[in-house]
């Protein structure tokens, strides 16, 4: 049986490793040891931060909804509340949209969310 030798496939996953963690700083871009312990944390931090990414512009529109609410005399969880009501099913990410582009728009739902309140006079 042949003799196989290693290096070429060495030299191709540290090439790889290498590669991918171009723009990282000092050695950690240079010696693979260094590069292979970066990538492994740079891997983990974006997995987790994709998580995160959601987490943070959920709050954001959240923030933006309730901001434009409350200038139409609503808060947040009652208009969330009202439009769930009146069977209107826009998410946050429109919702917020709208508030910061169409306050026209965002106006006209407000007043259906107050509408379908309970205890709002209906006219």
């Amino acid at each position: 049986m042949a003799r196989v030798k290693r290096g070429v496939t060495s030299h191709r996953r540290h090439k790889k490793v290498l590669e991918q963690v171009k723009g990282h700083r000092a050695t950690n871009n240079r010696l693979y040891k260094r590069a292979h312990e970066s990538l492994m944390h740079a891997l983990t931090y974006a997995y987790r931060d994709r998580k995160n990414r959601k987490r943070d512009f959920r709050r954001l529109w959240i923030i933006r909804i309730n901001a434009a609410s409350r200038l139409n005399g609503l808060s947040y969880s009652k208009l969330i509340r009202g439009l769930s009501l009146a069977g209107v099913a826009v998410d946050r990410k429109i919702l917020a949209d709208l508030a910061v582009r169409d306050s026209a728009a965002f106006s006209d739902i407000v007043q259906v969310a107050k509408q379908a309140l309970p205890g709002s006079t209906r006219v």
